[in-house]
């Protein structure tokens, strides 16, 4: 701190750095202050803010709640407390620490804003939604929870509602990328495609990770003729979604071009031969040279797509016959119906506490005769498999798959996949080999509403949450469906 600075000064000077993003500088100033007087309350505080913007969220708890031991009246610091609490996954503490900062100061939007998150963090969204209104009350514009609200309203099957809210949250800041994104994925998923396709564009400012489309010089394909010019498409999220649209590439090779794809490394053996595909890239391969560029999931905006003119084509991804042969010899004889089961996604994705399950939730099938159920899962879930019901024959797979050549080898000799919404049920659809998909009561846009079947997949039959969360209804229905299935075969 500078010597000629009184505390004071310093402390002003260090607020005014904080609000210009000038993190060093106010933390520096911060200190200095500390130095000298450690029981600043305000300058612990802030430090504390500091920390917790730089992701230092077990420095930001010890510095606030130090500031809170001094003075325990500022609901600020409980605010900052219970965000620092939230960022560290303990939301029941966060929530008290809100409801603390309102008991202290009632009418600070912020602190019902939080609140409210915090509780629909513990899935407690009829609380939330609440404590969402009450920040509203406060401010009426404030657009975060405008947008928060209307993730509520989806997430309870309100699509109307929660698109009105997205649009009140745009009304007031329309920038607002999470909101757009939201709402366009409810758009698409009530099937207003045309809508839909040109929201989802704001998928790339609301991941708040950078745009891959910015890593090339080349400009955006928009769907003109192409005239033997080169095009890069990539994939961009999930392996699900390239699965998904790596179906467009013979329409863009239509057009006219030499058809370049980037995939993740654990497609790269599955994609061989996709048609329409010129050259096949896995993500940190070198890239050949190309004029022009799109993610994959731009493709049905710039072909716009409809219900009706989904491209079909399907199959168009096949399983390699040599890995086929080798499996359906290590298969060995039939013993009853194949059955492969998968019950969990990534545990990154954002909505998978509602669309992931766990294995035992499936035990009830175990007793059914004439079935042979193999294990597909993948990663830390995988281990539930031993705990099967040992009555029932459960073949445990997924040490065996290195990769979705591997995934595509062992489902082309499987009578059936039962899977919750996930990579393997786009694999599934893509090859068109049966599965049966476990939805949530408010699924992904590209399942649509009120069907059980997909207008991109053929082969899938899909077994929707009729409440939210009750996933006993559907493995009922799931049991009477493969029940008729056995006795079938």
């Amino acid at each position: 701190m500078p010597q000629t600075l009184t505390l004071d000064q310093a402390l002003k000077l260090a607020v005014a750095h904080h609000q210009a993003g000038r993190l060093g500088e106010a933390e520096a100033l911060y200190r200095g202050v500390l130095r000298a007087l450690p029981t600043q309350a305000d300058a612990l505080h802030l430090l504390g803010v500091v920390a917790h913007q730089r992701g230092h969220h077990e420095e930001a708890l010890d510095l606030i709640s130090r500031a809170i031991a001094v003075n325990a009246t500022k609901a600020e610091f409980h605010i900052n407390h219970g965000s620092a609490m939230q960022a560290l996954g303990r939301s029941e503490d966060a929530i008290a620490s809100f409801r603390t900062a309102i008991s202290l100061k009632p009418e600070h939007a912020e602190a019902h804003y939080n609140l409210g998150v915090a509780l629909q963090a513990q899935d407690q969204l009829d609380q939330a939604l609440a404590a969402y209104a009450r920040a509203i009350a406060q401010r009426p514009a404030h657009a975060e929870a405008h947008s928060s609200s209307g993730l509520i309203h989806h997430a309870q099957g309100r699509y109307d509602e929660a698109i009105a809210c997205w649009e009140r949250a745009l009304a007031f800041k329309p920038d607002h990328a999470a909101a757009r994104l939201s709402r366009a994925a409810t758009q698409l998923l009530l099937g207003r495609f045309a809508e839909g396709w040109d929201g989802l564009e704001w998928r790339f400012a609301a991941a708040g990770a950078g745009d891959p489309r910015a890593r090339f010089a080349a400009p955006l394909w928009d769907g003109a003729p192409l005239d033997g010019k080169p095009i890069l498409l990539y994939a961009e999220h999930g392996l699900g979604d390239t699965l998904q649209f790596i179906r467009y590439a013979p329409l863009v090779a239509a057009r006219g071009g030499s058809v370049t794809v980037e995939v993740q490394k654990g497609l790269r053996h599955l994609m061989r031969g996709v048609s329409g595909v010129t050259q096949l890239v896995a993500q940190g391969e070198a890239l050949p040279p190309f004029a022009v560029q799109l993610p994959l999931m731009s493709l049905p905006r710039v072909f716009r797509t409809d219900l009706a003119t989904i491209p079909g084509g399907i199959p168009y991804i096949h399983a390699d016959p040599g890995p086929a042969g080798q499996w359906a010899e290590r298969l060995g004889p039939r013993r009853g119906l194949r059955v492969g089961l998968s019950w969990a996604g990534s545990p990154s994705h954002r909505n998978d506490r509602s669309r992931s399950l766990p294995l035992s939730a499936l035990a009830p099938l175990a007793a059914m005769p004439n079935i042979v159920f193999y294990a597909l899962q993948k990663g830390p879930e995988a281990a539930q498999a031993s705990a099967w019901p040992r009555a029932a024959p459960l073949v445990d797979l997924g040490l065996q798959i290195d990769d979705f050549a591997d995934t595509a080898a062992i489902v082309a000799n499987l009578d059936l996949v039962i899977a919750v919404d996930t990579s393997i049920v786009h694999l599934c659809g893509a090859m068109n080999r049966p599965a049966w998909c476990l939805l949530p009561f408010a699924p992904d846009w590209r399942w649509l509403l009120e069907r059980e079947d997909s207008p991109w997949y053929p082969s899938l039959r899909l077994f929707r949450q009729h409440r939210r969360g009750d996933w006993g209804d559907v493995v009922a229905r799931v049991g009477v469906a493969l029940t008729a299935l056995a006795s079938a075969r």
